[in-house]
């Protein structure tokens, strides 16, 4: 019998390695060995590949999926609560379910059943600053459990189990999210006084939580620069300037002193993490302002790139650059996805990135090489505004093609309708013909790629190295106007001044624009039949959807905005309200907020007057990339307009916000469109075997995991977009028992 203290001793042993064990699921030929598997990071996994080994669900048996359960937030029901959608893709750790409401609470629910848990308000007793949330970040030492996340320019920490505060995280669970991103002497202005926020988690590395921000794209942009903080204390532990100090590497490629001028170069879309390697992954945007590149002349380092960054320190390990000095918006809109594929016979960790303009990047890990030619091809840099130095070339993957629409011929115009074809010829006919990489100009231009392209949802990648992603083939009208004086000449109110600066980026204010126009970014023209005062000012000042809080402009100035919008303006002194504000600037020795010599007309979408795209379809796809050799597997609609699927036109694609998740069951997940469907695509062939209706549009991407032995689906229906209805409510499918 002296065997049974071993046997006991190892029977111990096992059950320890059992509980230390994580929830996830390890792959055992497309079946997974544990009855719960998680959803513990945004994008499934710290690669970003929104892939699940389970397969309960499959192309068999996809077809019986039923409606589980439903938590309703209880918000988004008021009108003027319209806009707040939510975008959150929530986590599951534990078998409890981490998300966020529209107005921004932090909730947990049992990942089974719905039932709500708690929830956490980050604006109780204050004002509130409302914008998109991605999602939360889960950490975890022992006992200490805690869930980040960004509301506002307040980053918090709370306890994972009960949704309180952790008090020894910064000021009582709280970090000012300015921390760290400098000082008045180095800047010339506090920062403080700006805004700033976050709409996608970052990821922790060790002690670490790394993450991005969201910044204006105006001339009150603040930099973005790549920021690690202590999870336990809150303190700043490393930061990576993406626009360089002097002495900096890549400081020359703006121009002298750009760094007090401008701001933007910042990850808004999240990042991945190579934990082996201790590296962390990311796309940076624009610089400010969008569309006008006179004061940053040069390539502009480190905007609108793919980085590599040392985890531990913040160090650049690589970097590449996908489009040099832009003037159009074209930010890299989602997460890397890092990936495993065959190359020229080889096994190469590699890291694939979508962009705007619809084209992949696909890149050696370790090198930062592309796997496939990169040609740096011509770009157009005659008819450039004043002050403006276009760069003459840009980068172009030859592999794999474009997924989205790159250029505007006539032969693309709709033909929907006669009327129709008319109506977007007659704009064609008077731009500068839909040229890529054309310089923005007085004249106007109609571009794809400042919506996507790509899109914020992400990318989903299987184990084989196929790459999967929704694309978007929309028209933007591009018109620039002088910001320093009026069509006749006469000088600028304080007002128009302050609106140009600060408003002009998104919002039109030219009442030719369309409804669809108006639905994409509202135009402001007799914005005061709508809305009035008070409740202008409190858009101001609270944010709203995609619009950020402008609580850091002066009362006195917020009020002079809302004056020029409602045509109550004092006229303007003699002297130019504008050179004054100039000569203000030189005497703090500062130029921040820059106030651009040009304008663009606010992020104006282009449909035909019936609302529908302005071009033939389709309008949105989904696409199937074998990024072992660059060639597409299959490419399909994705969405449909159910009035003309009516009339006899084949499915046409929508516009698509909102990402796609593959699982081992051999399916594709994925809502984002706008006749409000969740949708299982085949993973082989791209076509569809099962969709619902959702109680609003899911422009969310899904997540999937089991509890108890059963998977589960689930996404946030939020609506709102585009004058859909708006919702609160999580839906969750399993198959019947």
């Amino acid at each position: 019998m002296k065997f049974l203290p071993f046997l006991m001793l190892a029977f111990l042993l096992c059950g320890l390695r059992l509980a230390k064990s994580p929830r996830l699921g390890k792959s055992n030929g497309g079946k997974s060995e544990s009855k719960d598997q998680d959803w513990p990071v945004y994008g499934g996994n710290n690669a970003g590949n929104r892939y699940s080994s389970l397969n309960q669900i499959n192309k068999d048996n996809v077809k019986n999926l039923q409606l589980a359960w439903t938590f309703d937030t209880g918000e988004n029901k008021n009108p003027q609560e319209r806009g707040m959608d939510m975008q959150c893709q929530p986590i599951i750790v534990n078998g409890i379910m981490y998300g966020t409401t529209p107005r921004l609470k932090v909730f947990a629910v049992e990942a089974a059943t719905g039932k709500e848990l708690w929830k956490f308000d980050p604006f109780e007793g204050k004002r509130p600053r409302f914008h998109p949330v991605r999602g939360v970040t889960y950490w975890s030492e022992g006992n200490d459990k805690r869930i980040l996340f960004t509301a506002g320019a307040t980053l918090f920490a709370i306890n994972a189990e009960n949704g309180q505060l952790v008090k020894d995280f910064g000021n009582n669970g709280e970090v000012d999210f300015h921390d760290g991103l400098g000082d008045e002497k180095t800047y010339g202005y506090d920062i403080n006084n700006f805004n700033i926020r976050n709409t996608t988690p970052g990821v922790v590395f060790k002690n670490l939580f790394i993450t991005g921000s969201s910044v204006s794209e105006g001339g009150d942009a603040l930099p973005g620069h790549i920021r690690a903080f202590d999870v336990r204390t809150g303190k700043v532990a490393w930061i990576f300037r993406t626009i360089p100090l002097p002495g900096e590497y890549g400081y020359d490629t703006w121009a002298k002193d750009s760094y007090r001028k401008l701001g933007g170069a910042n990850c808004w879309a999240g990042m991945v993490l190579d934990e082996k390697r201790g590296t962390v992954f990311l796309g940076t945007g624009s610089p400010s302002v969008d569309f006008y590149g006179g004061a940053r002349k040069g390539t502009n380092l480190f905007a609108n790139c793919v980085i590599a960054l040392n985890a531990q320190t913040g160090k650049r390990i690589w970097h590449f650059q996908t489009v040099h000095h832009d003037l159009w918006d074209r930010d890299i809109p989602c997460p890397p996805n890092l990936i495993t594929v065959k190359h020229q016979g080889k096994t190469i960790n590699a890291v694939a990135q979508a962009t705007k303009d619809g084209y992949i990047f696909v890149f050696d890990r370790d090198t930062g090489k592309p796997l496939f030619p990169v040609k740096e091809v011509p770009a157009p840099v005659a008819g450039a505004l004043p002050g403006e130095q276009p760069w003459p070339t840009q980068p172009v993957p030859l592999k794999p093609a474009p997924f989205a629409n790159q250029i505007l011929t006539e032969a693309d115009i709709t033909t929907r309708t006669a009327e129709a074809h008319a109506y977007v010829l007659d704009r064609f006919a008077t731009s500068n013909k839909g040229l890529k990489n054309q310089p923005p100009d007085l004249q106007g231009g109609l571009l794809y790629g400042i919506g996507g392209g790509a899109e914020w949802g992400g990318t989903a990648a299987d184990p084989n190295g196929i790459m999967y992603v929704n694309g978007n083939n929309m028209l933007w009208w591009l018109k620039m106007r002088d910001a320093r004086e009026k069509a006749d000449g006469q000088a600028l109110s304080k007002g128009a001044v302050l609106f140009n600066t600060n408003c002009a980026a998104c919002h039109a204010t030219d009442s030719k624009a369309s409804t669809a126009q108006a639905q994409a970014y509202p135009v402001l023209k007799d914005i005061g039949k709508k809305m009035n005062r008070e409740q202008i000012g409190t858009l101001l000042e609270t944010g709203r959807g995609r619009m950020p809080s402008f609580q850091h402009i002066a009362k006195e100035d917020r009020a002079a905005i809302i004056n020029f919008l409602l045509n109550m303006e004092i006229k303007p002194a003699a002297n130019d309200i504008h050179a004054q504000s100039q000569e203000t600037a030189e005497k703090k020795n500062a130029s921040f907020p820059f106030a651009p010599p040009y304008v663009n007309n606010g992020n104006v979408q282009f449909r035909d007057q019936d609302n529908y795209p302005a071009i033939k379809p389709p309008w949105g796809t989904l696409n199937a990339v074998d990024l072992n050799t660059g060639e597409y597997l299959w490419k399909v609609t994705l969405g449909e307009y159910p009035e003309l699927t009516k009339q006899g036109i084949p499915p046409t694609g929508t516009e698509n916000h909102g990402g796609p998740i593959v699982t081992a069951g051999g399916l594709l997940f994925i809502a984002a469109t706008y006749d409000e469907k969740l949708r299982a695509f085949d993973m082989k062939t791209g076509k569809v075997v099962w969709e619902y209706k959702l109680p609003a549009g899911g422009f969310a991407t899904p997540v999937t995991y089991m509890v108890n032995g059963k998977q589960y689906i689930a996404i946030a229906a939020g609506g709102t977009r585009y004058g859909l209805k708006p919702g609160g409510t999580y839906v969750a499918f399993a198959l019947p028992r």
